[in-house]
């Protein structure tokens, strides 16, 4: 069930349900079957489609009634519909054309979500990122296929896929109907027993509002002791400085690189003691950032030496100052990646040696950043901006809880691997077809295959 936002009062909390009870009892009607009635004609058309799934997350072609029973599909429909997930499941015939067939679906259906297919003895799937990662798509795909039962392989998928995507049903499933006519004693009732259970619903709303406002608070003091390391650390590299802007052999660029160094310096404590969740540390470090970057420009001024590239900064260790190039590097139980390094971890990667790693305080000990807690991913991204950080994080504890849409919702998106609309909700044609993956990433069945490649080749 979605979270009231913070902004809507008791009252509005109160009329919201009533609403929404005398909207659907003056329908007034049973829900309409996942499976099409026996007699209705067959409808293979990816508009009939999703019409239909705008009404039911169960959608079963006449053709391809003997996958699934009408009893079956409705069971199915229930699970999703309790789990108040969005997820859209069709069974069709094994002669359905696949070519672009989930980018058509989605687009027509206009519903950000989960899309499952299940054609003729084939299965595949796809996800709008800010419900389901693709590689979570992927391996939950994977993890069925082998399962030829068109009943037992839904169950499953859905049931593995709900316990771990993000978003909510969409409204139109609750406010479809069938005919029918409801008495006004039964709609006076139902409406006082949801006002009564209003005072109920408000008060494990504000419960749940506290308890997060109290977690995100600790992760910020957590988070706020690296800062601040970060900070002091920064200090003191322009304490140490040997630069006087008066100096004879100073000139104008060289003033202007000092100064962008003290003003991001004086920006960076500024924003941490404005700070009032994770999401704000990231201001924090992009700022300390800057300053580094313009104290190598200034040292290599000084030098006479040609201007450093903007690179990020070590990823070992932001504090080691910007990079000079990438090396390979695996982490423990990961796959390889190329990973920015400065010039004393390049030094020690090349002879066989450990880099010098940033490690903080977890409840497990000190530990490398990226295997500490969530609140670490702003941290992060301000130093490592642009999105190259999932592909830096891939494989290790931050990168798969910044892959989760609850991580967004908690601590900020923008990092290369969230996007706009949350789980249910209606963006209609307006969605990237490359955030909206599983195999293939695309509108394609299969593993990357272009046309009608369904389910194969991965």
């Amino acid at each position: 069930m979605k979270v009231a936002p913070p902004t809507r009062g008791f009252a509005g909390l109160l009329i919201a349900l009533a609403l929404a009870a005398l909207t659907l009892l003056a329908a007034g009607a049973p829900r309409a079957s996942a499976a099409p009635a026996p007699t209705a004609p067959a409808v293979t058309s990816v508009s009939a489609i999703a019409e239909a799934l705008r009404e039911s997350p169960v959608y079963v072609d006449p053709e391809a009634s003997d996958q699934l029973s009408p009893s079956d599909a409705n069971a199915l429909q229930k699970r999703i519909e309790d789990a108040d997930k969005p997820v859209f499941v069709a069974v069709l015939p094994a002669g359905y054309p696949t070519e672009n067939l989930f980018t058509d679906l989605r687009t027509a259906t206009g519903v950000t979500g989960l899309y499952a297919v299940r054609l003729g003895d084939r299965f595949d799937a796809r996800a709008d990122s800010s419900v389901l990662s693709k590689t979570a798509v992927r391996n939950l795909v994977t993890s069925v296929r082998g399962e030829s039962d068109a009943r037992v392989q839904l169950d499953d998928f859905t049931d593995r896929a709900m316990a771990r995507m993000g978003g909510s049903a969409p409204a139109s499933w609750t406010s479809s109907s069938g005919g029918g006519g409801v008495s006004t004693s039964a709609l006076i009732a139902a409406g006082a027993v949801l006002v009564a259970g209003g005072a109920g619903a408000y008060t494990v709303v504000r419960h749940n509002r506290r308890r997060h406002d109290e977690e995100q608070r600790a992760a910020l003091d957590r988070l706020r002791v690296v800062v601040d390391e970060d900070i002091t650390a920064f200090g003191e590299e322009l304490d140490r400085l040997d630069f006087h802007p008066a100096a004879p052999d100073a000139d104008d660029a060289m003033r202007a690189d000092y100064e962008v160094a003290l003003d991001a310096y004086e920006k960076a404590k500024a924003a941490m003691a404005a700070a009032t969740m994770p999401e704000d540390v990231r201001g924090v470090t992009e700022a300390l950032e800057d300053g580094r970057f313009s104290l190598a420009r200034l040292a290599a001024r000084r030098s006479g030496g040609p201007l450093p590239e903007r690179r990020p900064p070590c990823f070992f260790d932001p504090r080691h100052g910007p990079s000079v190039a990438d090396a390979s590097w695996t982490p423990p139980g990961g796959s390889p990646r190329e990973v920015p390094v400065c010039a004393a971890d390049r030094t020690r990667l090349a002879d066989g040696r450990d880099p010098v790693i940033r490690e903080v305080d977890t409840d497990h000990g000190r530990r490398p950043y990226w295997e500490a807690g969530p609140a670490y991913g702003p941290w992060a991204g301000g130093y490592f901006g642009g999105g190259i950080l999932p592909g830096l994080l891939v494989g290790t504890l931050l990168g798969g809880m910044m892959a989760t849409p609850s991580y967004a919702a908690d601590y900020g998106s923008g990092y290369g691997d969230f996007g706009g609309y949350e789980g249910g909700d209606v963006s209609g044609a307006d969605f990237d077809t490359g955030d909206f993956g599983g195999f293939g990433g695309g509108g394609d069945f299969g593993g990357g295959g272009g046309g009608g490649d369904f389910g194969g080749g991965f």
